[in-house]
């Protein structure tokens, strides 16, 4: 594979040095700036072999480099060895920016070649900034994609389907009046809604298009009146022709937006410039007003039905992931041979046997002993090993539901753990407990609480280096902001009825992986004279390994909270269980003493 990325690599080096273009900048991206994308659009991966969902490959004449953060410092450096990509470490001392290494490494009237489409209008504004006062020009109709990748993978066109008001909480016709409130009060004739996530949650539609993400690819135009959906018609069925003809929103193809904006009358178009790439912003010129989207926040703050389903989901992943795992430890037992991809396989049919299961919410990351350190691991037939009782198994993984979607990671042992296994397990744990405990004055926001889950570990000179916690959709995306829980500055408050999760960890490269993720939902706690104060409800139902808590390193406040979370675990998903699952159970959320 790598022999080939490095034809790939050669081949759009001559498309470069036809065009005249000193380097080019390949994104994890597509048009909507999504996070997670079709294949279609995995441009970056193709030229790479780099499978990550994040990271950028820069190629210039004479070197080849991929930026990736912590999450995928080994994985990116096993994909593409053998190559001549190096790896770049995202935030490490002595690793520059791209634009940084762009500045340093090109010639004044160099050029810099992008695909526009794939980089939003802030990301192009930022590197325009950076390198025209150091002479560098940035074209950015550069696609060589276009002309190398001949067998890239059509669009999608998994038909979309209606989310049920019963599930929303809120209908679509409420949602686009706020919109044109919005419009109204900047005084807008239409907006243009490009991240797929918002679309979805504005109509309340689905789809399939991005594997794991319940998105449809299109591009919403409201207007004041109406709007027009640019999306496959063939993925509209005729209930939801007739749903979004009573929304007054036409469908029209989704390759016509630019043909239609070059045309469009509206004297001023609201576009968000964080996820409008840059070619439509340059194609609207004038009338493009940027103003940062409300309904990022809107969608995060969740209603009152929304967070019941999320709820009642929880309750259902907490029986699937009851009966998964007491099918894994009964295989491993009885000496069956259990794989990473046999633990994702069997927690996916637990999961789908659940009322209302649509989809995984993402790829399961089953990392058994050193794997478990690759902090986004995906097991494949070539590195699929079998579970033993020696090591530690890291589990990630959740489901989407019709009423919620659930995130939740494990770690475990199916033998008896080492002291350092305890010790390392239990920091991790601390983390996870103080910062689910907390309780938090109105207007504090995620970076001013991440210490209450890196302290326990930073206390024994240890760290993990990847966000504490992201937002999570409603049947939506995984990963939704505009809120997360992180060391760097998110501006964001957390505000009740969102929801976050909490997920410290610590990676010991060549020996295991620990994290402890549950999700949780902000709720007031208490309004004294000093203001309102709020906390967290740990919605994720299932217990941690027991046997690798230490209760010496625990205090009375930690541990209370465990075995009262313990209690509540089995309280509520013992009435789902069978006698056998039940027993499992109530051992598995038995109280820990000291």
């Amino acid at each position: 594979m790598n022999k080939t990325t490095n034809q790939r690599i050669n081949a759009l080096r001559h498309i470069m040095a036809r065009e005249n273009i000193a380097a080019t900048i390949i994104p994890q991206c597509d048009p909507h700036q999504s996070e997670y994308i079709g294949p279609h659009w995995q441009v970056r991966r193709w030229f790479s072999g780099f499978t990550g969902s994040a990271g950028t490959l820069v190629i210039t004449t004479n070197a080849a480099l991929l930026w990736v953060d912590s999450r995928y410092f080994i994985q990116a450096a096993e994909q593409v060895e053998g190559s001549e990509i190096k790896i770049m470490k995202i935030a490490m001392p002595g690793t520059p920016t791209i634009n940084e290494y762009l500045t340093e490494n090109l010639n004044r009237n160099d050029s810099v070649g992008l695909d526009g489409l794939l980089f939003s209008q802030n990301e192009i504004e930022k590197t325009i900034h950076e390198l025209q006062p150091h002479g560098i020009s940035i074209t950015t109709d550069f696609d060589p994609a276009k002309e190398l990748w001949i067998d890239r993978p059509a669009l999608s066109n998994s038909p979309v389907i209606i989310h049920n008001e019963i599930y929303a909480g809120e209908s679509a016709k409420t949602k686009l009046e706020k919109i044109r409130e919005f419009m109204a009060e900047n005084n807008a004739d239409a907006m243009l809604i490009s991240a797929l996530d918002e679309l979805a949650w504005l109509l309340n539609i689905r789809s399939r298009d991005v594997r794991c993400n319940p998105v449809a690819t299109a591009y919403l135009l409201v207007t004041t009146q109406g709007g027009t959906l640019f999306i496959n018609p063939d993925k509209i069925t005729l209930n939801v022709a007739a749903y979004l003809d009573n929304l007054e929103i036409e469908v029209r193809p989704y390759d016509q937006l630019t043909t239609i904006l070059q045309k469009n009358t509206a004297p001023v178009i609201t576009v968000d410039p964080a996820t409008t790439s840059s070619r439509i912003i340059e194609i609207l010129d004038q009338q493009a007003k940027c103003i940062t989207s409300p309904v990022p926040l809107w969608k995060a703050v969740k209603n009152d039905t929304q967070i019941q389903g999320m709820r009642s989901a929880m309750v259902r992943d907490g029986v699937a992931l009851v009966k998964a795992f007491i099918e894994i430890e009964q295989r491993i037992n009885k000496r069956n041979k259990v794989t990473e991809i046999t633990i994702a396989n069997i927690l996916r049919h637990h999961r789908s046997q659940r009322e209302l299961f649509f989809d995984e919410s993402f790829d399961t990351i089953a990392g058994y002993g050193p794997h478990g350190a690759i902090v986004h691991y995906s097991a494949t037939p070539e590195t699929d090993v079998n579970i033993r009782k020696d090591s530690l198994l890291l589990v990630d993984s959740g489901a989407q539901y019709l009423d919620g979607t659930t995130d939740i990671t494990r770690t475990m042992i199916f033998g008896e753990p080492s002291a350092q296994q305890r010790h390392d397990f239990t920091l991790v744990l601390k983390g996870n407990i103080d910062l689910a405990t907390a309780i938090f004055p109105s207007g504090t926001r995620g970076t001013q609480l991440d210490v209450l889950a890196h302290l326990p570990l930073w206390n024994a000179g240890l760290n993990y280096m990847h966000g504490t916690g992201h937002g999570v959709g409603h049947f939506l995306n995984v990963h939704e902001g505009p809120h997360s829980i992180r060391t760097n500055e998110v501006p964001t408050p957390l505000q009740p009825g969102m929801i976050v999760t909490d997920e410290p960890g610590l990676y010991l490269e060549g020996r295991y992986g620990i994290r402890c993720e549950n999700t949780l939902l902000v709720v007031k706690a208490m309004e004294t004279e000093m203001g309102q104060f709020n906390t967290f409800e740990s919605l994720t139902l299932y217990p941690f390994d027991r046997k690798l808590i230490d209760p010496s390193l625990l205090n009375e406040a930690e541990l209370t909270w465990l075995n009262n979370y313990h209690n509540r675990v089995f309280s509520t998903l013992s009435p789902h269980l069978n006698d056998e699952e039940t027993q499992w159970l109530k051992k598995a959320t038995a109280p820990i003493y000291k």
